[in-house]
């Protein structure tokens, strides 16, 4: 059964090339362009992993991550935060949120398909190989 990937990245080059890796591994995807259609989509697709862009219009990547930690149906779901912001108190920040992984922009494909495989292996009831 392929791992269900929700991805929430508001530039459109980067969101395509998101949802064609995780597609491309087998996984199956489901994305927004803003953090005001985030909640709603992560409730409807029940995400084994998330990739959050830190900086989303109408709610971030903090905010969500805070939300799906929160949500009782989502709080066992990964978070790999992907962002341009690599300060050492914006990484503390995400993790402090519940974030799990936190890749700055811009990134290897290689090193992103490595730590998404890697945070399904070790999620709970994950789908990893």
């Amino acid at each position: 059964m392929p791992s269900r990937i929700f991805i929430a990245e508001d530039d459109e080059s980067i969101s395509v090339l998101l949802e064609f890796l995780m597609k491309k591994l087998g996984h199956a995807t489901c994305t927004v362009r803003s953090g005001a259609m985030a909640m709603e989509a992560l409730e409807e697709f029940k995400p084994d992993l998330a990739l959050l862009d830190l900086m989303l219009p109408a709610k971030s990547g903090l905010e969500i991550c805070h939300a799906i930690r929160a949500h009782p149906a989502l709080r066992e779901t990964r978070v790999l935060m992907l962002t341009a912001k690599g300060s050492v108190n914006d990484v503390a920040r995400a993790l402090a949120a519940g974030a799990d992984e936190y890749m700055v922009k811009p990134f290897s494909t290689q090193e992103l398909a490595e730590r998404v495989q890697a945070l399904l292996d070790h999620s709970p009831g994950g789908h990893g190989a």
